[in-house]
């Protein structure tokens, strides 16, 4: 033992200094004796060095939140090189001798900023700050390597950064005034052959384990050889492709006779495959079209996939390895006419099937009205002033929950989550895992002090005990002393379980009669007499699919106990401090005194923070409480996505009655959610729905139900729209059958059907100030609609194989709470004695300038400069009682609660103005302190004359409405099922804008998050309910290459609004369903490539519509070829929930 520890030591002193790695980090030498071979760059920067403007958004590469720029001295060429690189992924021991710069690096608030830093945040391209960093040094790695850029380079540096909250049209703007228009070493290589031998299985090549790739030599074509290559993926930038092909035909000289033809396809099987049969089929033919018959029939034939393949999109993959032969056969036959053979000539309108994508850099209008003439300068209210803390966030600077830095002695929390949807728990053993390195402790159901039971309805637990109800059920958790160490043992965790058959679909739990209480009911006229009168009736259904909210910033929890009286602080990233305080005392059994919550902002929320925080501090409170020791858990990005739930799924069935004009007279609707294991706020969300169920059409006799089923997913909850967009979707639905089925274009029986000022709606609520009329108006003025239905109808006649579509989609959202009780806000104002603010209030900061909207309030109610106001955080020592930061009516009620509180500073010191006229703010505030008046005020707001009651059917359910009209025209390939965002016009009244730089990135952010919810994000979970799409690498939201190339915004100009602070209106959420005229212009396409396979009149599309739907409803000869499997014969890779 002590010659090994002697030889172990002289070892050590022996080894040279080339064991030690060095690197640079923003200029600073950094030397690491003995680095930790797992750890990487993100993790070291932000543990280790406290550098924490770098931020961990996925953990996988897909985000670009982590993004830093590394720089290396390159031999050959002798010349410096700059990489923007992901640190999540960078291991800290391949970094010897690099450069790191982070985002701290390059400017800060109080030094200078960047004008990287600085362009961000003037153009408000920075909302909740998350993704911010990563975008900045992602463009700033491009000026360092092109000082002038073109707008195509921007695009390209982008392409690994996705942003949830702003749509991403102000960051280009911003940086589009940068552009022009505004060596390896080893012991030896080797060549190897790329053919269909490189793959040997999947994700594995013959490339050896010691080996990297140098490069790949792709040989010049020769005369008489055709190469193409086609891919295709669920979004066209910075994804993993559903099909990619390679193609190469040579033909024999002077001839279109076949010589070789090499078909390669990759996503139809475990590795690249080529079609031989096929090819050898085709050998001595000639290229036209029997050839073409020859090679779809033998394709289909040979290139078929088992139903249950991994993957899914089973139909869609089979149809597209014809579709893209066939564009590549349209390509050669082109290429060989051009060298003079005499082959059939590419009809004019098949020649869009040839042409080759080339995106166009987006441009954009946003329209706004000014402020009144006369309007004091220093009154910001109306003003487009930046949000208050972009500068930071572009900097890096601010601080998020888990930039708290670390505290002495402190823990890291991973949780142990259940693997079966439906299950008991036979035993749990973690003597494995209690011998890890670094563990603390296990916690399970018998380790919280205070009550196990929890949830918004008092259904859940903290800890699973003795059943699971869903994958992702939190059974227990592991302490240890880093997050490594904690997840391992986590892992070591073993579970037995007793397997109970799950539900998990929405149409498992209607066959079982799965389903909560109540079911709700909304009607209003004679249903009955209704449908007689009508001249015709229509029944259909559609089905939309979930939504992950994917905030960048992931749920966590810091949790610090205090050394007395059961006190606990934490610092949760949640839109419900109130909420979370009362669920954590709750487990710990203590009063709601004792627990103090924090929230300085959140990197994201979208409703998923609202409820299902509670998730994970509950778990962290424990675990802090237990071990007396600061305790903290960031979920990575598969377990946040796994556990929290999302948008629910919804399944609408309809039955529609109407006259010949199109006038609706009767409508019977009955919506199904999948709420999940847990009713949390299922019932509330599905109310919104019924509430929403006519979007903004006048039906004289009408019925909605609600059912909420139960089943075996995480629970679902809150996201942006709370049940109105599934409600408003199904609606749009049936509108667009009742024109289809008459001949009508869908946007004449809109306008016949939409309300009129003084209307009530099935809820009997009287419209008072509507807007809609207008909005649509100035929506078909601006997107010029007439003269692009014109080209479009043009367009479609001329080309068979791309087809243009148009919808323009209104809304109606009610803005409330419509649980009464929740429509209240509490306010405290300081005013200290040098003159400054401090104003806190009960909302939280999600990136939508909650904040910066009640300094302007403040600003305006005081008559002071908005530099003299400041809010540090929301706690909830200073405002008790909180609603959730939701509904969209955060600054009508917190707005009005700093306003009231803010007056009654005002009447304080009214008799110190009067005696001092001509005095300063400064001058009042000493001489009211000195005359000792209290310079400290509560503001409190309720919304005055609300609450609706079901069984009446009577009542307020809302103080007002938003209201919004949206233009869009698209493009779709028919052979492939892309599609192309061209145009969208919105007009949205948000009444008298408090800011309208704010006010129009909500419009833009809310729409491209629609845009994702109706034609890009899909999740997939398997039939045992285990999700499947758990990171940004499968689950695909929009990128800068989604936005529509044309886009403009206008607020609607003259509509204040008398029930809100300053005559403003909510914005966060009524825009988001706006994107469902995406979705419908994409039907409106489809209709149009329908037509050319004569097929007429209503049918279903689904939402999302994804490429493979697209393609799917696009019926020709193509997808004649490959039938679907009859549903039943076999078990598939995916389920609809």
């Amino acid at each position: 033992m002590e010659t090994s520890r002697n030889r172990t030591m002289t070892d050590s002193q022996n080894r040279s200094s080339s064991d030690e790695l060095i690197f640079f980090v923003n200029g600073k030498k950094i030397v690491e004796t003995n680095p930790d071979p797992e750890m990487t760059l993100l993790t070291y920067l932000r543990r280790k060095l406290g550098l924490t403007g770098t931020k961990l958004g996925c953990a996988e590469g897909g985000c670009g939140a982590c993004t830093v720029m590394l720089s290396r001295y390159q031999a050959e060429p002798q010349q410096l090189l700059h990489y923007a690189v992901n640190a999540c992924l960078a291991p800290l021991c391949s970094l010897h001798l690099v450069a790191v710069t982070t985002v701290e690096g390059i400017g800060s608030v109080a030094r200078k900023l960047h004008p990287v830093q600085e362009r961000i945040a003037k153009s408000h391209g920075s909302q909740c700050g998350f993704c911010t960093p990563g975008i900045v040094m992602s463009m700033y790695a491009l000026l360092r390597n092109n000082p002038t850029p073109s707008m195509a380079d921007v695009e390209e540096a982008f392409q690994g950064n996705l942003c949830r909250c702003t749509g991403y049209r102000p960051i280009l703007e911003g940086y589009k005034t940068f552009t022009m228009e505004g060596r390896c070493c080893g012991d030896g290589s080797r060549e190897v052959q790329m053919d269909d031998s490189f793959f040997t299985g999947y994700r594995k090549t013959i490339v050896r384990p010691q080996e990297i790739l140098l490069s790949i030599l792709i040989p010049y074509s020769k005369k008489c050889q055709f190469v193409s290559a086609f891919k295709q993926s669920p979004r066209r930038e910075d994804d993993i492709s559903i099909v990619t092909t390679a193609m190469s035909a040579i033909f024999s000289p002077g001839t279109d006779i076949v010589k070789d033809l090499r078909l390669s396809y990759g996503g139809m099987a475990p590795v690249t495959v080529l079609a031989k049969k096929t090819a050898n089929r085709l050998l001595g033919r000639q290229w036209g079209e029997e050839l073409l018959q020859e090679a779809c029939s033998s394709l289909a034939e040979e290139m078929s996939l088992d139903p249950s393949a991994p993957g899914g999109m089973v139909t869609y993959r089979q149809t597209l390895t014809l579709s893209l032969f066939y564009k590549f056969y349209l390509t050669v036959l082109q290429k060989l006419r051009l060298q003079g053979l005499n082959v059939q000539e590419v009809s004019s309108e098949y020649l869009s099937a040839t042409e080759i994508y080339y995106p166009e850099t987006p441009s954009s209008v946003q329209v706004y009205q000014a402020v009144p003439e006369g309007q004091n300068q220093d009154d910001m209210v109306g003003r487009p002033i930046m949000h208050l803390s972009a500068m930071k966030q572009a900097t890096g600077e601010a601080v998020y929950c888990d930039d708290v830095p670390l505290y002495e002695n402190e823990l890291y929390l991973a949780l142990i989550t259940s693997t079966k949807a439906h299950a008991r728990i036979l035993s749990v053993d973690v003597s494995v895992a209690e011998r890890c390195p670094g563990v603390v402790c296990c916690l399970f159901a018998s380790d919280v002090p205070g009550s196990n039971v929890t949830g918004v309805r008092q259904d859940e637990t903290v800890f699973a005990n003795g059943q699971v109800t869903c994958v992702g059920h939190i059974i227990g958790a592991v302490v240890a002393d880093s997050q490594l160490h904690a997840q391992r043992a986590a892992k070591a965790v073993k579970i037995q379980y007793e397997e109970l058959k799950p539900i998990i679909t929405i149409q498992e739990a209607i066959a079982a009669q799965s389903f909560y209480e109540p079911i709700r009911t909304i009607q209003n006229g004679d249903l009955e007499a209704g449908f007689k009168q009508a001249d015709h009736i229509l029944e259909g259904e559609i089905h939309m699919g979930g939504q992950e909210h994917f905030y960048l910033e992931t749920n966590v929890t810091l949790a610090v106990p205090r050394e007395e009286d059961g006190e606990m602080e934490l610092f949760i990233s949640s839109q419900s401090p109130s909420d979370s305080q009362s669920f954590v005392a709750k487990a710990l059994g203590v009063p709601s005194n004792r627990v103090l919550v924090r929230v300085k902002r959140m990197g994201g929320g979208f409703g998923g923070k609202e409820s299902r925080t509670t998730v994970l501090s509950t778990v962290v409170a424990v675990a802090a409480n237990k071990l007396k020791r600061p305790v903290r858990c960031m979920l990575d990005r598969d377990e946040d996505m796994l556990i929290t739930g999302g948008r629910h799924p919804f399944y609408g069935k309809y039955k529609v009655g109407f006259l010949q004009s199109g006038k609706v007279v009767a409508l019977d609707v009955a919506f199904y959610s999948n709420s999940g294991n847990s009713m949390d706020l299922s019932q509330a969300i599905m109310e919104r729905a019924l509430f929403h169920m006519e979007n903004s059409y006048r039906i004289p006799n009408v019925r909605g139900q609600g059912f909420l089923c139960r089943t075996n997913l995480p629970s679902n909850t809150a996201f942006r729209g709370f049940g109105g967009p599934q409600g408003m979707m199904v609606a749009e639905n049936w509108i667009t059958d009742v024109a289809h089925s008459l001949g009508r274009s869908p946007e004449e029986v809109r306008r016949l059907n939409l309300y009129l000022e003084g209307e009530s709606t099935p809820y009997n609520q009287i419209l008072h100030g509507l807007t809609l009329d207008r909005c649509w108006d100035e929506c078909l003025s601006r997107s010029e609609y007439e003269q692009r239905r014109a080209a479009a109808d043009l367009f479609n006649r001329q080309n068979r194989w791309t087809k243009r579509g148009l919808a323009i989609v209104p809304t109606k959202f009610g803005i409330s709470f419509t649980a009464t009780f929740l429509n209240q806000a509490g306010a405290l104002v300081h005013i200290y004695r040098d003159g400054s603010v401090l104003l806190t209030h009960g909302g939280t900061e999600m990136g939508q300038g909650l904040h910066t909207k009640m300094v302007q309030v403040a600003s305006r109610v005081l008559g002071i400069p908005c530099s003299k106001i400041f809010i540090s955080e929301t706690s909830t020592n200073t405002v008790a009682n909180t609603s959730a930061t939701a509904a969209s009516a955060s600054s009508d009620l917190n707005g009005a609660a700093v306003q009231n509180a803010c007056e009654t500073l005002l009447k304080r010191l009214e008799r110190f103005k009067t005696k001092n006229p001509k005095g300063s703010w400064e001058d009042w505030v000493n001489a009211a302190y000195f005359d000792r008046v209290n310079l400290s005020a509560n503001g409190f707001y309720k919304t005055p004359d609300l609450g609706y009651d079901f069984d009446t059917n009577s009542g307020r359910a809302f103080n007002y409405y938003s209201y919004g009209v949206a233009c869009s025209e698209v493009e779709i390939d028919c052979l492939t099922g892309a599609h192309k965002n061209l145009s969208t016009t919105i007009v949205m009244d948000v009444g008298h804008s408090l800011n309208p730089a704010i006010d129009i990135g909500q419009v833009e952010g809310g729409f491209m998050q629609g845009l994702g919810l109706f034609t890009l994000e899909e999740l997939h979970y398997s039939p045992q309910g285990v999700l499947l799409t758990r990171g940004p690498g499968s689950y695909k939201i929009p990128a800068f290459g989604d936005i529509p190339t044309q886009l403009t915004v206008s607020l609607l100009r003259d509509a204040p609004n008398e029930k809100a602070i300053f005559a403003s209106k909510a914005v966060g959420e009524p825009p988001l369903f706006l994107a469902a005229s995406v979705f419908y212009a994409i039907k409106d396409a489809i209709r149009a490539a329908r037509a050319e396979s004569r097929m007429m009149g209503p049918f279903r599309l689904d939402s999302p519509a994804s490429a493979e739907r697209i393609r799917n409803a696009c019926c020709d000869q193509f997808t004649k070829l490959c039938p679907p499997a009859e549903p039943g014969t076999f078990t598939p890779w995916s389920v609809r929930v």
